[in-house]
């Protein structure tokens, strides 16, 4: 079932992104032009998606953890629930951990980031993250979607599902820390008016 979520999530995340690439510029611009390229079939479809996709979540996550005053990372909405400090660690961890898995590259080598850590220095490693992600997936290709790799509690899984893992987590990611914004009345990034 969750496959299956994370396999729609993913169908609508790539339609809307070409939705609004083709619709958005007027048919003689040249965005218009790439949108139309990027139309037609191409080599790698799953590599170049999140590709396309990775701006957004980037930009999106990044906003709303530099929007999160420091003194509210260890805010929990609840006692039971992780604290917001926990997410951007989490985050962190599976940015490193799917992007290596569904790249076939090697995860980065760096200090694992602690909920104790202070706000600059979680600000700073997700953001690195997300740069190793951009690397990594500059490299895949759909060649080895197939390949079995260990994920999620040391099972094996075809490569593709740290792909749709990836995908679905990016938009699950924003949208907890979103949730943590707003129960501390902050805007997030995407409520934000447009200037």
């Amino acid at each position: 079932m969750k496959l299956i979520t994370a396999a729609l999530f993913f169908a609508v995340c790539v339609t809307s992104a070409l939705g609004q690439a083709q619709t958005a510029t007027p048919p003689s611009s040249p965005a218009a032009t790439t949108a139309a390229q990027t139309a037609a079939p191409v080599k790698d479809p799953v590599a170049t998606s999140l590709r396309m996709l990775l701006p957004r979540p980037r930009t999106n996550t990044l906003g709303a953890i530099t929007a999160m005053p420091a003194d509210k990372f260890n805010y929990k909405p609840t006692p039971d629930q992780m604290a917001f400090a926990h997410l951007v660690v989490h985050i962190i961890g599976s940015n490193n951990m799917l992007c290596s898995k569904a790249a076939d590259v090697p995860a980065p080598k760096v200090e694992e980031a602690k909920e104790s850590d202070g706000k600059d220095k979680l600000l700073a490693a997700v953001t690195a993250s997300f740069d190793f992600c951009s690397e990594a997936l500059g490299k895949m290709d759909d060649s080895k979607l197939g390949d079995s790799v260990e994920l999620f509690g040391g099972k094996q899984f075809p490569r593709a599902m740290a792909a749709l893992g990836l995908a679905s987590g990016w938009a699950d990611h924003y949208a907890a820390a979103a949730m943590y914004l707003r129960l501390n009345n902050i805007l997030p990034p995407t409520a934000q008016p447009k200037k």
